[in-house]
C-alpha cells in the first residue's frame, strides 16, 4: 500500500480497511485493476461517505449516489471518452450502483462554458482531485494488478477519518460547497463542517 502526499501510513491502513467494507468499492477496485488504464482513480464521495456511514452506524453502502472514476487520456475527443464510458458501463452492469467515468483531460473543455470560469490545465487524473471543493473528500484510491493499493490524498486522510469537512477554495464554488454540505449535515449529523471562507473585505 502506497500513501501519497499528506497521508500517514497509519491513516492509510485505517482508511483502506474501512472503505473496503463497502463491497461495491472492492468490486470496482478489483475490476479496474485489470481494466488496462494506467492513470485512474476511484475518488470523491463514495470513499468519504463509506467512512461516515460506518461511523454513523449505517450500512457502508448507504446514501451514496454514485461512484466516481477519474482517468486521464490526452485524447480529448468526445468519441474516445464515450468509448471508455461504454466499456466501464458494461464492466459493472451487474453491480447495483451508478459508476461515473470521466476523462479529466476533457474537463477544461466543458467546465468554463458550464460554470463561467476557467478550470485550468490538466496533466493527470489527480489534477481534478486537487480542485475538489472540499479538502476532506479530495482523496482517491486505486488497486494495482498485484493487489497493492495506492492512495492519493493531497490534504491527508485525517479530516475524513475525523469527520471534519474543510473547504478547498481553489475554485469559486461556494454555492456548490454549501449545497452539498447542507445535505451531508442532515444525513451524517456527526460531521463537523467548516464554512466556506468569506471574501476579504477592503475595509
Amino acid at each position: 500500500m502506497s500513501p501519497e502526499n499528506a497521508a500517514t501510513d497509519s491513516d492509510a491502513r485505517r482508511f483502506v480497511s474501512m472503505v473496503r467494507k463497502n463491497l461495491h468499492i472492492q468490486v470496482i477496485l478489483d475490476r479496474m485493476a485489470h481494466f488496462g488504464l494506467n492513470d485512474w482513480w476511484l475518488t470523491a464521495g463514495c470513499l468519504a461517505q463509506t467512512i461516515w456511514n460506518i461511523q454513523a452506524g449505517y450500512d457502508p453502502t448507504a446514501h451514496i449516489d454514485d461512484y466516481d472514476l477519474f482517468y486521464f487520456d490526452p485524447d480529448t475527443g468526445f468519441e474516445a471518452e464515450d468509448r471508455v464510458i461504454k466499456q466501464v458501463t458494461a464492466l459493472f452492469d451487474d453491480v447495483p450502483v451508478r459508476v461515473e467515468m470521466r476523462n479529466q483531460a476533457r474537463v477544461p473543455i466543458w467546465y468554463e462554458p458550464k460554470f463561467g470560469f476557467a478550470y485550468g490545465d490538466v496533466y493527470r487524473a489527480s489534477d481534478g482531485i486537487d480542485r475538489f471543493a472540499y479538502q476532506t473528500t479530495a482523496i482517491a484510491l486505486r488497486q494495482h494488478p498485484t493487489g497493492d493499493f495506492e492512495i492519493y490524498a493531497p490534504f491527508g486522510l485525517e479530516k475524513v477519518l475525523l469527520g471534519r469537512v474543510v473547504p478547498n477554495p481553489v475554485l469559486p464554488v461556494a454555492a456548490i460547497y454549501r449545497q452539498k454540505t447542507d445535505r451531508w449535515r442532515k444525513i451524517w449529523p456527526h460531521l463537523s463542517i467548516q464554512p466556506w471562507p468569506e471574501p476579504a473585505s477592503d475595509f
